[in-house]
């Protein structure tokens, strides 16, 4: 079953407090009993519905930052975030209201970067898929670089590690092993190659799945994995 079918149906927004919670429970209104809400309220958070709401509301956010929402991005949106035209509906409330809500991205961020202060390879990730949307139309602009590098400070990641999520976008041809690596060319293989293998493991498709990444999503992680594989091999080659 595709995660995107149950966002609004799974009741996330009274799982999960905070304005992602207040969110969807704008969306839901009085349709659920005070009684049940509180129930619900202590529920175990569904990590894959999280990520996946973070994603629908920092894109609708994004998308928004350099004017206004064309067809053209919300298409190229649905196609990259894999959604299915059956469950479009349910994705589209929650993108809408994101949109139109006068709240910045900045709440959003600073509690998505609380429920995954644990897992920063997953908060890695949200920032390699907002990269993966902000490419739907061929480039990424100046605005939506800064949306995303300050995404990037609120949930602590640091200027190389951002610089090398950022190149890990490019080709293994054009890419610079180094920066993808976060390593300096001056430190020797046996340094590199421990930092290749943290990486490899923190970024590996089946660790970040475990940790709340949907599959919908996992291709970009893939993307990213070979990257890490290509840089190394380049530095191998190079050393």
């Amino acid at each position: 079953m595709s995660i995107w079918g149950n966002l609004i149906g799974g009741y996330l927004g009274f799982s999960i407090a905070g304005p992602i919670g207040a969110l969807i429970g704008s969306i839901i209104g009085g349709k659920i009993s005070s009684a049940r809400r509180k129930g619900f309220q202590q529920n175990f958070i569904n990590h894959k519905q999280v990520f996946a709401v973070s994603l629908v509301i920092l894109t609708a956010k994004l998308a928004k930052v350099d004017g206004q929402v064309s067809k053209e991005e919300l298409v190229a949106i649905k196609e990259k975030l894999k959604i299915p035209d059956n469950e479009i509906d349910q994705v589209g409330k929650i993108f809408n209201k994101a949109k139109q809500d006068s709240m910045g991205f900045e709440p959003y961020a600073q509690q998505i970067a609380k429920i995954y202060e644990k897992n920063p390879a997953v908060l890695d990730e949200v920032i390699n898929v907002l990269f993966y949307i902000a490419e739907a139309d061929g480039r990424v602009s100046r605005s939506e670089l800064s949306m995303i590098k300050n995404i990037g400070n609120i949930f602590g990641i640091s200027d190389s590690q951002f610089e090398g999520i950022k190149e890990s976008r490019k080709g293994s041809d054009k890419l610079n092993p180094y920066i993808v690596l976060g390593c300096n060319p001056k430190d020797d293989l046996s340094t590199i190659r421990k930092k290749y293998l943290q990486l490899s493991k923190e970024h590996h498709p089946d660790v970040l799945i475990s940790k709340g990444v949907p599959k919908e999503v996992i291709e970009e992680s893939k993307k990213k994995m070979r990257s890490i594989n290509a840089a190394f091999d380049k530095i191998k080659k190079i050393k």
